[in-house]
């Protein structure tokens, strides 16, 4: 399945039916009186977050949503019938923008989520309504309220625990498919990741959810490369997983320049707690390693870990890592807060 993260689609919610004009005409019932009913109401269009779901390819190919309008009222007191709802089911992780793309309508970041995108329009009055002790024959109703309808903006930012940065060609494909499921494109050039790749991983019985994004370049906040376009994959990820390649030319400088655009980008990803992996370990001669750890740790950067994917040495010890880094963070979600003294 292709991968999308961003459509623009329009919704338009079901006019309010009409009310009816009627009058009671049975043999025997002199002054029957008015009977006409409501109109229905508009159907809704509601956005609902759903689970299995991780595209939003869907919606390049059918943008328009159109929900039924109500039936209108009719005599013996029958009201119409009303329009059913259009749901639109969207991946979890899915934000609603307006057409402007500015404004954050709804963020639907849990499974069952939803939110009314355009309300359908109510049902006209039908002229039983307006019946009163001054007058007893009425002969007006209302017309159904017209329904509303807008263009919105659609963009995924899938929900992961760990998140996975780098330079193109630094090994992150390679070590998400070795440690989960998923089977990215892996070749020996850059920008071999094309679009963010989501896998579960799972150590000691336990399981967390992975994403890996197109690698960054310098100059990547103002739109150079494919990384910066992405970078909203992963700033919902509790935990930075940088990947380092050993072999490089200047790794400390690769890690420095990629902190500066992660600073540059924004969106509290400077923040988050980072992991850093050095790998292509079975390239490299021995002692480079514990040489290059010392030096990033030198300039500022935090956990320091070596693997190799290919070979498997040191995944175990980063895949515990991480579980450990990521159950603790749960933990602390799970904390309950301190109530705050109410004070007239």
């Amino acid at each position: 399945m292709k991968f999308l993260d961003e459509a623009k689609i329009y919704t338009q919610s079901g006019h309010g039916g009409p009310g009816a004009i009627s009058f009671r005409r049975e043999a025997h019932v002199p002054f029957g009186g008015p009977d006409g009913g409501d109109g229905g109401r508009g159907g809704n269009i509601v956005a609902l977050a759903v689970n299995g779901l991780n595209t939003l390819i869907d919606y390049r190919y059918q943008q328009h949503f159109k929900a039924e309008s109500g039936r209108p009222g009719a005599g013996r007191d029958r009201s119409g019938a009303s329009g059913k709802d259009v749901i639109i089911r969207l991946p979890i992780g899915t934000q609603i923008l307006s057409d402007d793309k500015q404004t954050v309508l709804a963020d639907l970041t849990r499974e069952g989520q939803s939110i009314i995108l355009t309300k359908g329009g109510f049902g006209g009055r039908g002229n039983a309504f307006f019946k009163s002790s001054t007058n007893r024959a009425p002969r007006k109703s209302q017309p159904g309220e017209d329904g509303y309808e807008m263009w919105v903006w659609l963009r995924l930012k899938l929900i992961a625990d760990v998140g996975l940065l780098g330079m193109p060609n630094a090994g992150k494909s390679t070590f998400l498919s070795a440690v989960s499921a998923a089977r990215p494109k892996i070749a020996a050039y850059p920008f071999t990741t094309l679009h963010p790749n989501l896998g579960v991983v799972g150590i000691d019985g336990k399981e967390f959810v992975m994403a890996d994004i197109p690698g960054l370049i310098e100059g990547a906040h103002e739109g150079a490369g494919l990384g910066h376009r992405f970078l909203g994959h992963v700033e919902r990820c509790q935990t930075l997983l940088h990947l380092i390649d050993a072999t490089g030319e200047d790794p400390v400088a690769a890690w420095k320049m990629l902190r500066a655009e992660i600073k540059a980008y924004g969106g509290n990803l400077y923040d988050k707690l980072e992991i850093i992996g050095l790998t292509k370990l079975d390239a490299t001669p021995e002692g480079y390693t514990a040489n290059l750890t010392r030096a990033l740790k030198d300039e500022g950067a935090g956990k320091v870990l070596t693997l190799s994917a290919v070979t498997g040495a040191g995944v175990t010890r980063m895949l515990r890592q991480l579980i450990h880094v990521i159950e603790s963070s749960r933990a602390k979600e799970q904390e309950p807060k301190e109530a705050v003294p109410w004070s007239p």
